[in-house]
């Protein structure tokens, strides 16, 4: 009886032991380390607001408590740091990488320059749903979509770089409304698109209105920034009266051209990613931590007095809805090809 005591005794600390073992693994891994999250576009953007948002608050909220450091890799519109993430960082949990979703899209149609496959990287989490709204300055002469639609000459567009979704939704506009833009496109990010267009070098830009709200609320305020069309699937609640682009479109084509690639993309354009490789008791670490983080009411309140709107998506949707890109159907696969890279 003694042993049998003993033996199931035995038993019950071994479990125990196995079933915590992963939160101990974590804080013994993670204690005294910092992990890096590296933005793909310049500083003073949505993107380097919101990650900053985040790695305020992130590290009290991983098992050992790690330092957490934002760090910038411009370049291409985020590809440069989707392909560091991919090729180069260590797939240890000390590494995220906060880019434009649509790249993952580009990857789809086969965009230059991409050497990820987006199918394998570990989906953290997103903060927000990216909703784009186009914005053109007064300065400008167009306050409305229908002075954008009769304009003589083209509007010049500021952009990032193929893929980036300040690239994608004028280039699909232009297709599939007929709108006269000219995308001026290699901007570092949307820090630098609201200087060129306040100096006049570019009319406008579009981009998610969470950022956009948030950077560039001066100009908004002031009325010198002015959204004249948001292409979202039902109006904001804050733009009422600003036009929907799908409405505009005259043709199933030309609002499957915006449903797919613009609209679809709102919940995965906005990822923290962390490189292919990754152990997934780590993932599954960082996914909780992320979401524990986005209801950090020290974090809230940040964001409230911020103008930030949260609409966090979890790891494990991100990664059904990047799977289920890859099954377009190949020949609207290439028309979206053509509109946004010939």
């Amino acid at each position: 009886m003694r042993r049998r005591m003993l033996a199931l005794a035995t038993l019950v600390i071994v479990v125990l032991g196995l079933a915590g073992s992963s939160p101990l693994e974590a804080q013994s891994f993670f204690a005294g380390k910092t992990v890096r999250i590296i933005v793909g576009l310049a500083p003073g953007g949505g993107f380097d607001t919101y990650a900053r948002l985040v790695a305020r608050h992130l590290g009290k909220h991983i098992p050992g408590s790690p330092a957490i450091i934002v760090e910038n890799m411009t370049g291409a519109g985020g590809l440069i740091s989707a392909n560091h993430l991919y090729r180069v960082a260590r797939p240890d949990g000390l590494s995220l990488a906060h880019f434009p979703g649509t790249l993952v899209l580009g990857q789809v149609l086969g965009q230059p320059g991409i050497e990820f496959d987006a199918r394998k990287f570990e989906f953290i989490g997103a903060t927000v749903k990216e909703e784009v709204v186009c914005s053109l300055t007064k300065a400008s002469g167009i306050t409305s979509v229908e002075q954008l639609m009769s304009a003589k000459t083209p509007v010049k567009i500021g952009a990032v770089a193929p893929g980036a979704p300040t690239d994608n939704t004028p280039r699909i506009l232009k297709a599939a409304l007929g709108l006269p833009i000219q995308v001026v496109t290699g901007y570092k990010g949307t820090a630098e698109i609201r200087l060129a267009a306040e100096s006049g070098e570019v009319a406008g830009a579009c981009w998610a209105w969470e950022s956009m709200r948030a950077t560039w609320r001066k100009s908004l305020d002031a009325g010198e920034a002015i959204p004249i069309l948001q292409v979202t699937s039902k109006p904001l609640p804050d733009l009422s009266r600003v036009p929907l682009a799908i409405g505009l479109a005259k043709t199933d084509e030309a609002r499957r051209l915006i449903q797919v690639g613009i609209q679809d993309g709102s919940a995965y354009s906005r990822p923290f990613v962390a490189p292919p490789g990754t152990p997934k008791e780590r993932v599954q670490v960082l996914r909780r931590a992320f979401q524990e983080t986005l209801n950090d009411k020290t974090l809230l309140a940040e964001a409230e007095k911020a103008k930030l709107t949260l609409d966090p998506v979890a790891g494990e949707e991100l990664e059904k809805m990047i799977a289920d890109l890859f099954t377009l159907d190949p020949s609207f696969v290439e028309k979206l090809k053509a509109v946004l890279y010939k």
